[in-house]
């Protein structure tokens, strides 16, 4: 179970205390077991920190714990702070990425059967769309709305999410795409093949979950050879 640790502390000596997580940082490389740290200033009393440590498990924590980097460091620390430092332990019982799951959403909706849901509750008014397929941008709900449509017309389709990762306000997504040729695609009539394409979607999200924009990137000379597109030009 993922644990997380809550370190408390008042300081006015911060840029001290920056460059020591700097210098434990450096000498912890490769035998720390923290996978995640987020350091705040309270925006009412800048002296206060708190700082989120996560760790795999609390077993992993106790091993972070037991370094003598980590030891060392911790009474430094102590010196560097104006009263003693609270530590809170944790065990995370929820954990929500939001952003990637909204990414992970998205592409469930795109795949949906029959009428296609609104993106309302996804995409910002004005989303942003870049498909080295097309010439321009898509800008806007209603174009990334047909864009999406001549998709599904021309294909019945899912996609699988093998890899997801998120930075930030940006969600990197590693996707395969199956489906099923059946109707009019890019002026090629339906051939009722099975095809596959495997692609990287990148989303930036806003502060709320919503997407803002997305760059994709995938086979599609994989796809049109899938169609036999490209049969005629090899002749």
């Amino acid at each position: 179970m993922t644990f997380v640790q809550l370190i408390d502390c008042r300081t006015s000596r911060i840029d001290e205390m920056n460059r020591l997580m700097d210098t434990w940082v450096e000498q912890t490389q490769g035998k720390r077991t923290a996978t995640h740290a987020v350091v705040g200033k309270d925006l009412s009393d800048a002296s206060h920190l708190i700082e989120i440590v996560e760790f795999p498990s609390y077993e992993e924590a106790m091993r972070n714990s037991n370094l003598p980097e980590t030891e060392r460091t911790f009474r430094e620390m102590v010196a560097l702070c104006d009263t003693m430092p609270t530590f809170t332990d944790l065990d995370v019982v929820r954990d929500e990425q939001l952003y990637a799951a909204n990414a992970r959403r998205l592409f469930d909706t795109l795949a949906t059967k029959g009428e296609l849901p609104p993106f309302n509750d996804l995409l910002i008014e004005d989303y942003h769309d870049h498909d080295p397929a097309n010439p321009q941008d898509v800008i806007g709900l209603d174009a990334f709305r047909r864009e999406v449509e001549m998709w599904r017309g021309g294909f019945d389709f899912a996609f699988t999410v093998e890899d997801q990762i998120a930075q930030g306000d940006r969600v990197a997504t590693r996707w395969t795409w199956s489906g099923t040729h059946k109707g009019d695609y890019l002026g090629i009539s339906a051939t009722g093949r099975n095809v596959t394409v495997t692609g990287t979607t990148i989303h930036r999200c806003t502060s709320d979950g919503k997407i803002a924009e997305g760059w994709w990137q995938y086979d599609r000379l994989g796809l049109m050879e899938q169609l036999g597109a490209l049969d005629a030009l090899e002749k």
